[in-house]
């Protein structure tokens, strides 16, 4: 007996009357039913949210920001959420009645937006009062519990966009302050510079005061030694004008009669001057007369001389000689001496007559000018008086100025060590302006100065900082699609368990043969493997035909599909046809291990670490990363390890079939009657 007549004599057995045909088309159709329908009830659920019914509730007041228009953020979300139809929103008034509804099962879930949304929005703007702008849902887990995961999302994404959109306006006014910090950095910097200028100017000024306030320190000193020179003059002055005072006083008194006296003098002076002239007139002629007297006998000596010659009473040389003895008498020095003592009587009493004409002239000019004298001594006096009183004023001023002049040499001394201070610190000031420039030119050049253009882009980077570029290098086009893999693994396996419910693991004919054990085993199997490739390749038609799964190797997926089912078939139907009806149950609970375990919702990483051991040795959850790759498109390298692995479990499968010919081929009092029959 060989084993392909073995598998279609079991095969013509279950095809052998209309019932079991039905049967077998039934079970045919069990993955089917399982897989696909639920694929098709769950392929696009996110597509059908608008269709549950969500409360809205607006009661937003607005808000005025700082700057811009007033802010309308609560209505503006709510809009937003109404146009993307993702619920069926339906605009209620009031929180109360939302809240009903939601309890009473009317809404799936409420959102609320509070009256303070836009206000909080934008409350950074004022640092005592910044608050955070709150979106109020309200779910109930008995309308649905993943309906709580789902609104999660949404109120997420809506609080991601809201907060994206105000923070990009506050980026965009951040930035815009920035560019105010900036101009007003650069024109801090520029009044630096300016400053340093002039400091630098206060500097040099503050250098040529120092010079100053040294010369005027000098200068008040020297005033100072000249005023008290002054001062001491002063003092004489003022002692030498009292004494002046006095004296003029007492010439002043013994001057009274001077007028007079005076005039007496005059009238003398002229009575002198007169008889000196008379004497003088007389010398004078005598003078005259001795002169001419002279003249005259000597011209009467040459006249007689003359005659006598003629005469003849003398000669000529005699009458020459007679002139000679005239002329040598005439000079002898009696003569001459009186005549020479005359002539000087007579010169010194023109002399006399002279100077006493002129003593009268000037006594008469001092009679006339002594009344004028008295009356400027009197002045004088008065003015001595005068100038006494002044001396001694001008010796108390001198006094006082030496004294203001003592505390400008103080002053004066302060005012220098004040301006040598103030040329240091102006240079310091200077040097430190000039710092200040330079520094606020640094920092003008870091403080960032965007145009509108980069304030637009860097707001968007502000507000959302973190952006994911997802690089999907496989992805599952649905909802439907993510849980393909698992429900179309899932329901394989299901399918084999529904056929160990109506088809025999090993025939009873078989085991009555001489047939090899193995034989038989494989025989048994082949059934199996048949229906069930006829159930994953109507699956797999159905499903990417008629639901569109699109998958990225069809024609692999069927043939992984195809190696899974000789897996699942070869275990079960070893299983069950070891341990019998119990095995049943063994097939059932690796069903409900290999649930929870193989990855097909949630990674099997986040499931306890007992269950990772499950995974690791049971066939399920390779098969579910097999398909995701086959479906999506992913890496397929990995592919043909879980084919081989596969193709231990099935000879796993087999030879636990085998196991269980052998030990049924031996009868017993269980095998005849059995205690229990599923």
């Amino acid at each position: 007996m060989t084993v392909l007549r073995l598998a279609r004599s079991e095969l013509k057995r279950m095809t052998g009357g209309l019932l079991p045909k039905l049967t077998i088309l039934a079970l045919t159709m069990v993955p089917l039913l399982y897989g696909a329908v639920y694929l098709y009830a769950n392929w696009d659920p996110y597509g059908n949210l608008n269709q549950i019914d969500a409360a809205l509730v607006v009661e937003d007041a607005g808000a005025q920001p700082a700057s811009g228009p007033e802010l309308q953020a609560g209505q503006k979300v709510a809009d937003s959420l109404v146009e993307s139809h993702v619920f069926n929103w339906q605009r209620v008034t009031t929180t109360a009645e939302a809240d009903a509804g939601v309890e009473s099962g009317k809404y799936a879930f409420a959102l609320k937006i509070p009256k303070d949304f836009s206000a909080n929005l934008v409350s950074p703007g004022s640092f005592d009062a910044a608050n955070q702008a709150m979106l109020n849902v309200t779910t109930n887990d008995a309308n649905n519990y993943l309906l709580s995961t789902i609104v999660d999302k949404l109120t997420t994404a809506v609080h991601s966009t809201v907060a994206k959109e105000v923070g990009e306006e506050t980026a965009n006014q951040l930035l815009t302050g920035f560019g105010t910090i900036h101009a007003s950095i650069v024109k801090a910097s520029d009044g630096a510079a300016q400053l340093a200028d002039g400091v630098g100017k206060l500097s040099d000024g503050a250098a040529t005061l120092h010079d100053g306030t040294s010369q005027l320190s000098s200068g008040a000193s020297g005033l100072l030694a000249g005023q008290s020179r002054l001062r001491d003059g002063a003092n004489q002055l003022n002692d030498g004008a009292g004494q002046l005072s006095t004296g003029l006083t007492e010439l002043k008194n013994k001057t009274a009669s001077l007028p007079a006296d005076s005039q007496k003098l005059a009238d003398g002076a002229a009575q002198v001057a007169a008889g000196n002239a008379q004497l003088n007139a007389k010398v004078q002629d005598v003078v005259g007369q001795l002169s001419a007297f002279d003249a005259g006998a000597r011209d009467r000596v040459v006249a007689s001389n003359g005659r006598l010659v003629s005469a003849g009473v003398i000669t000529q040389d005699q009458a020459n000689k007679i002139l000679a003895d005239f002329d040598t008498a005439a000079a002898s020095s009696q003569v001459t001496d009186a005549k020479a003592k005359i002539s000087a009587d007579a010169a010194q009493i023109q002399q006399l007559s002279d100077g006493s004409a002129a003593v009268s002239a000037g006594a008469a000019k001092l009679a006339g000018a002594t009344p004028a004298l008295t009356g400027a001594i009197g002045q004088a006096s008065a003015g001595a008086d005068q100038l006494s009183s002044g001396a001694a004023a001008l010796a108390a001023g001198e006094q006082s100025a030496v004294n203001g002049t003592a505390s400008l040499a103080d002053g004066a001394a302060k005012l220098d060590d004040g301006a040598a201070q103030l040329a240091s610190g102006a240079a310091t000031a200077a040097d430190g302006s000039r710092t200040l420039a330079s520094e606020l030119a640094k920092g003008a050049g870091k403080v960032p100065n965007p145009n509108d253009a980069q304030k637009s882009e860097v707001s968007k980077v502000i507000a959302d900082p973190v952006a994911v570029n997802n690089v999907s290098q496989a992805k599952a086009g649905s909802y439907g699609a993510g849980l393909a893999p698992f429900f179309l693994t899932l329901s394989l396996w299901i399918g084999v368990f529904m056929l160990v419910q109506a088809m025999r693991p090993i025939t009873q004919r078989a085991l009555a043969s001489n047939a090899p054990s193995w034989k038989i085993a494989v025989g048994g199997w082949l059934p199996f493997f048949v229906v069930s490739v006829l159930q994953a390749s109507i699956l797999t038609l159905v499903v990417d035909l008629g639901l569109g799964l699109n998958a990225a190797h069809p024609v692999w997926m069927w043939l992984f599909m195809l190696a899974a089912v000789m897996a699942f078939t070869a275990l079960i139907q070893g299983i069950v046809a070891l341990l019998g009806t119990p095995g049943k149950f063994v097939v059932l609970i690796l069903l409900v291990l290999q649930l929870v375990s193989s990855g097909g919702t949630f990674p099997w990483q986040t499931t306890p670490m007992p269950l990772h051991v499950v995974h690791e040795i049971m066939p399920m959850g390779y098969v579910v990363t097999g398909m995701r790759h086959l479906i999506y498109g992913g890496e397929l390298s990995m592919i043909w390890p879980i084919v081989l692995g596969l193709c231990g479990y099935t000879v796993l499968g087999a030879a636990l079939s085998t196991l269980a010919v052998r030990k049924h081929k031996f009868w017993t009092l269980k095998t005849l009657k059995p205690e229990i029959a599923v």
